[in-house]
């Protein structure tokens, strides 16, 4: 979402680094950079005017200014109001005493209810809590009928479906179960329309007024950009927010609604929709994202991330084989595995500081998600005996894993290169050998190699 924003800032940073000692022309000069950036990136014009009014100060001071690194030194005052912008700190939810509410509003086709499931998921496997959804959604048609699916994929109860009660009559319904049933929390999935009127705001007001919410959050389409920042404000003025959450954080969006709306609305981003999949929300928290958007990398979520998909015991599994020196095709298949759940190669290395600069080169370089699929397909196309002996694998088995996976012979080649590099990295790891984490990865190391200037050092 955020990544013109990223590519601007950066080049205008760039150039700060170039000069060396900073004069009060040259920051001036930046932030008209900075300032065209911010609005060519949906940021409304109160909110670009305010940050530049925080900025400028601070950057034009002498611990600026006479510091031994002046232009990193405007990097990390823009980061620091950057953070204050987006909200200072990650906003929790609000789920005290039980049941707590939830209150779901915004327009129709914003992902009110894909978000409402992807947050009882959460809810229910982090936290561990009893969770109950409704849908209030009477005009939508199969509205309620989608809620109930998706809470059969997610494991999570949806209240029971009547025919011909309205909004605040089910709202009641479901606040009575969620006592009788005993569930930590309900949330409550509001109808939508196409645009902010009347009625909608009426009707979303009577159901807050009826079941007093603990937080009531609006989900807005970060896709819509500027427009975004309006509709958080009409709900604001009338049914006062404590949350946002934007979806399709993962798309090309200019990043615009994330700055404003704290700014705006005064109510925090609790949570950005990162893809289709029930599993796909994250908590925002606003000095990862600032970190993102000056490419200073995200390595603490990363981790993180790491921590919640991957399974421990077959890493441990692996590890005790790595030691050994033994490693064979149904491990680097667990591998492929494990990069994928982490967001594929272009989600990691997302991530990692410094990968802003050489996004044409990583483009050029062939990093392409499906080539994870492509070789876990090959490695299925071998037989046990194949993927725990590579070794044994000659031109006619090669034709038949080939014909298999509906893919060239190269391709088997370039699989068992890989295979045979990587094993490799481990022996001399055991021998006490420098590790190149990305020996053998495809574009990632051994033949092919990183793009020059990926690392600092490296050439």
């Amino acid at each position: 979402m955020f990544d013109s924003l990223q590519s601007r800032l950066g080049g205008v940073f760039d150039k700060l680094r170039g000069r060396g000692a900073l004069s009060e022309a040259d920051v001036d000069a930046a932030l008209v950079e900075v300032r065209t950036a911010l609005i060519e990136a949906d940021v409304e014009l109160s909110v670009v005017k305010d940050f530049l009014a925080k900025v400028r100060p601070l950057a034009i001071g002498e611990n600026v200014i006479r510091s031994v690194t002046p232009a990193q030194q405007v990097v990390k005052v823009v980061h620091d109001v950057l953070v204050e912008t987006l909200g200072g700190g990650n906003a929790a939810l609000d789920i005290g005493s039980p049941p707590a509410s939830i209150l779901m509003v915004g327009l129709q086709g914003s992902g009110k209810t894909t978000t409402s499931a992807k947050l009882a998921l959460m809810l229910q496997t982090k936290e561990k809590k009893r969770v109950l959804m409704a849908s209030l959604d009477v005009n939508r048609p199969a509205a309620m009928e989608q809620l109930k699916i998706l809470g059969e994929q997610a494991k999570v109860q949806t209240l029971a479906i009547v025919p011909g009660q309205g909004p605040l009559a089910i709202a009641k319904r479901a606040m009575a179960a969620a006592k009788v049933g005993g569930y930590d929390v309900l949330i409550l999935d509001t109808a939508g329309r196409q645009h902010v009127d009347e009625q909608l705001m009426s009707e979303v007001q009577a159901v807050k007024d009826a079941v007093h919410p603990h937080e009531t959050l609006l989900v807005a389409d970060s896709l819509t950009g500027q427009d975004a920042v309006n509709i958080a404000k009409s709900f604001h003025a009338r049914v006062p927010l404590s949350g946002i959450v934007l979806t399709r954080a993962d798309g090309d969006a200019r990043g615009g609604a994330a700055l404003s709306m704290r700014a705006v609305t005064g109510a925090p981003i609790k949570f950005l929709g990162v893809g289709e999949k029930l599993d796909a929300i994250e908590a925002f928290h606003p000095d990862r994202v600032a970190a993102r958007i000056l490419d200073m990398g995200d390595v603490v979520s990363l981790v993180e991330k790491a921590a919640e998909t991957l399974d421990a015991e077959k890493a441990e599994k692996i590890a005790a084989k790595m030691k050994k020196g033994a490693f064979d095709m149904n491990d680097l298949a667990e591998q492929l595995n494990q990069m994928k759940k982490l967001g594929g190669m272009k989600g990691v290395l997302a991530m990692l500081p410094g990968v802003g600069k050489v996004k044409d080169q990583l483009a050029g370089a062939g990093l392409d998600d499906r080539i994870l699929t492509r070789q876990q397909a090959i490695i299925q196309s071998m037989t046990k005996k194949e993927r725990t002996s590579p070794d044994i694998i000659n031109g006619s088995r090669r034709k038949r894993i080939a014909a298999g996976a509906g893919v060239e012979v190269s391709d088997v080649n370039k699989i068992l290169k890989m295979h045979r590099q990587m094993a490799d990295v481990l022996k001399r790891m055991g021998k006490g050998g420098r590790f190149n984490p990305f020996a053998g990865m495809p574009g990632m190391g051994g033949g092919q190699g990183m793009p020059p200037g990926m690392f600092p050092g490296r050439k």
